[in-house]
């Protein structure tokens, strides 16, 4: 699709954004957990009650975006990575103790949610009738690109130049302040209807159903998945960094060839495979140590994170399924932020539930639940009809 001069201006600008907050995502998911071991030594119970603050945000998205309605869609987004650069500021240097620290987390969880559904809806923009993936697949790629750089240097940092928690933090709240800026640029849309805030539409119940599986599988790698790392294999920061390097390279040619895939196979044969793999990477993470030795364990684990890494790009499919399947092109961003607070909802109440689990029984039957919900995805899936006339 060719753009014209004055649009591709702006598509020059969203994909230095969506890059750069790349980059900044990368630096904070490379320090977090290690961050929070090693600042607070928080126990396991703890580590699944603090995604409910985090979390929390997601859900509230839907209330936040519409208090700002009066704004056009992308000076919400400038709005959201503003929120996200204060809030990691002040994690990093005003998290004086734990409740301090969950009181900026809450901040910066504000404004990355926020940007969600506001990046894909954008990003959409810039698409025609039959390129939607492979346009979101760009910009994920490029994505991919910067946060590479930011696990990298991480890495670097971490490894030979005595980086401290506290560099981590503005290096990234830089990123976002610079994203702020650059989304601010950008020509101004019209700000949605009101009335098309908070609608819940029975057309659409199969995208909100997905977006709840979607939420309890991603609250559980987000979260389990790299403690698993730092707690059970006794991973440091570097190797967290050095993994999230090795998605972030696959990634520039993996997403945009989903994209791709989006396009050509549909959003149902790819939300079906993706459910099918992530049986198998449940079983990696949660049973690697009973199969096999600690060494090939270790390496399994590793191979999960990368492949989860990758797959959690497949929302980029549920996205342009809502965008096939909207009645009106005003209901695709509300209802792509309506699916994040709904998502949120289950996805906070699975943290917890998750956290007992895994100090009751052990964090093998944490991902013995993930495979249960990947399989109800996987079920899910295959019932995605696409309409003969969508968008």
């Amino acid at each position: 699709m060719t753009l014209p001069p004055r649009v591709r201006r702006d598509f020059l600008l969203f994909l230095a954004a969506v890059s750069i907050a790349g980059f900044s995502q990368s630096v904070v998911d490379s320090v977090f957990n290690n961050f929070l071991a090693e600042s607070f030594s928080i126990t396991d119970l703890q580590r699944g009650v603090l995604e409910f603050p985090r979390e929390l945000p997601g859900f509230l998205v839907v209330f936040v975006s519409a208090l700002f309605a009066f704004l056009s869609l992308r000076r919400m987004a400038s709005l959201a990575n503003l929120l996200a650069a204060a809030g990691i500021l002040a994690v990093g240097f005003l998290s004086i103790d734990f409740p301090f620290m969950l009181l900026w987390l809450f901040l910066f969880s504000t404004g990355q949610h926020l940007f969600m559904p506001l990046a894909s809806s954008i990003g959409m923009e810039f698409a025609g009738e039959d390129d939607a993936g492979s346009r979101l697949g760009q910009f994920n790629g490029a994505m991919n690109f910067a946060a590479i750089l930011g696990s990298f240097l991480v890495f670097m940092g971490f490894r030979y130049f005595d980086f401290s928690f506290t560099n981590a933090f503005t290096v990234a709240a830089a990123g976002y302040l610079a994203v702020s800026a650059i989304l601010f640029f950008m020509r101004p849309d019209e700000p949605l209807p009101a009335r098309t805030r908070f609608r819940l539409r029975k057309e659409y119940r199969l995208f909100y159903w997905l977006n709840i599986l979607f939420g309890t599988r991603k609250q559980i790698f987000l979260t389990f998945a790299p403690w698993v790392l730092v707690k059970v294999f006794n991973q440091r920061t570097e190797v967290v960094a050095t993994l999230l390097t090795a998605g972030g390279v696959i990634g520039i040619f993996f997403k945009p060839l989903l994209g791709r895939a989006i396009d050509r196979h549909g959003e149902r044969s790819i939300l079906m495979a993706e459910a099918a793999l992530l049986v198998f990477v449940c079983a990696g993470y949660g049973f690697s140590l009973t199969l096999f030795d600690e060494t090939v364990a270790l390496y399994v684990a590793f191979s999960c994170y990368v492949i989860d890494q990758l797959l959690m790009s497949v929302s980029m499919a549920r996205a342009t399924y809502m965008r096939k399947i909207a009645l009106t092109p005003a209901d695709i961003s509300q209802a792509l932020t309506m699916g994040v607070s709904i998502d949120h909802v289950f996805s906070i109440g699975i943290a917890l539930v998750s956290g007992a689990i895994w100090i009751t029984l052990g964090y093998q039957y944490v991902f013995l639940l993930a495979a249960g919900i990947a399989l109800a995805n996987l079920y899910s899936a295959s019932r995605i009809r696409i309409p003969a006339n969508s968008r």
